[in-house]
């Protein structure tokens, strides 16, 4: 079991993500999760740095913490051959340490290239024909690929690890774990599913299994809950709104019913442990191999400081 910590870069300005990482490898945490957005998810996040440059600087300034996007996009804002190329960059430069998390995406992000939306069906099509690209770049050489949406004309990434980045592929039903088993290492989830984990296993025996978990840590229920009314709100309307909205605007008004109740049940909140615990088991319980905790509490290194205390000694035992 590995233990991860989730750097969402829609919330910190990114020199404040540089130094949380390098505070989550003091308090004991393996790796670090980042996601990969162009917009915040709300505009009071306020914030939005840009993933690959960051991983640079974090993998100059850490010794032994795994790094893995969670997840990129490479399809539209990115093409392949650039994901390509940026991952096993991140990959010499880190040691090893590096894995390219991918997804097919939300419009939040992708919209912004001006070439619309595309359905789930075409989304889908277009992450497997980028995975198909990345895994071609990765055999080395110059390569050429003709797909029904994307294209590669003499391409070659010259500077290859000796070992490639794990790829895991964001799933959230039969297609995507498929795919996920076909032309990834691993998976990645943000529900405590284990049928996903038992469809995957039934067709890889192996690789890691990424599960993110909910949680918002305060010294009382109250500071936490009014951190995710502010800020986090948006995480409760499931992803069919998550990956069809276009901007910050959108989210603001889709959640503005939201509940402090609905936050109760989406993360756990507050100074309990047992809540926080609880909440991991069930990643752990469905069969996730590779726990990231998310919090979206007021304060990073309170939380920093709990789990080094209070979490990781009754997760590592």
């Amino acid at each position: 079991m590995q233990i991860g910590y989730k750097l969402a870069t829609e919330g910190f300005e990114p020199k404040e993500i540089i130094r949380q990482a390098l505070k989550a490898e003091e308090a004991g945490f393996d790796f670090v999760e980042m996601s990969d957005h162009y917009h915040p998810w709300l505009d009071t996040q306020g914030h939005s740095g840009f993933t690959w440059s960051l991983f640079g600087a974090i993998a100059a300034s850490t010794q032994n913490l795994g790094l893995v996007t969670g997840v990129t996009c490479p399809t539209m804002r990115y093409h392949p051959a650039i994901i390509a190329q940026a991952a096993a960059t991140m990959a010499i430069i880190s040691d090893g340490r590096f894995t390219l998390g991918v997804g097919s995406g939300e419009n939040l992000n992708e919209h912004i290239i001006g070439q619309g939306w595309p359905v789930v069906s075409r989304r889908h099509a277009m992450l497997r024909e980028a995975l198909e690209i990345i895994r071609l770049l990765w055999q080395g050489g110059y390569q050429s690929y003709t797909g029904t949406y994307l294209q590669l004309e003499d391409a070659r990434v010259f500077d290859l690890p000796d070992e490639l980045p794990a790829i895991a592929v964001a799933a959230s039903g039969a297609p995507s774990v498929a795919l996920a088993a076909e032309l990834g290492d691993g998976l990645f989830a943000v529900e405590p599913d284990a049928e996903l984990v038992q469809s995957f296993r039934g067709e890889k025996s192996s690789g890691p299994l990424y599960g993110e978990v909910a949680l918002a840590y305060a010294e009382t229920e109250e500071a936490a809950l009014e951190v995710l009314m502010e800020k986090e709100r948006w995480a409760v309307g499931g992803w069919k709104v998550m990956s069809e909205l276009p901007n910050p605007v959108n989210f603001d008004a889709a959640s503005a019913t939201v509940r402090e109740d609905d936050l109760r049940e989406a993360f756990a909140v507050g100074p309990d442990p047992e809540k926080h615990l609880a909440a991991i088991a069930e990643f752990s319980d469905a069969g996730f191999d590779h726990l990231v905790l998310h919090n979206s509490g007021p304060d990073p290194d309170a939380f920093f400081d709990f789990y080094a205390s209070t979490l990781r000694p009754r997760l590592t035992t």
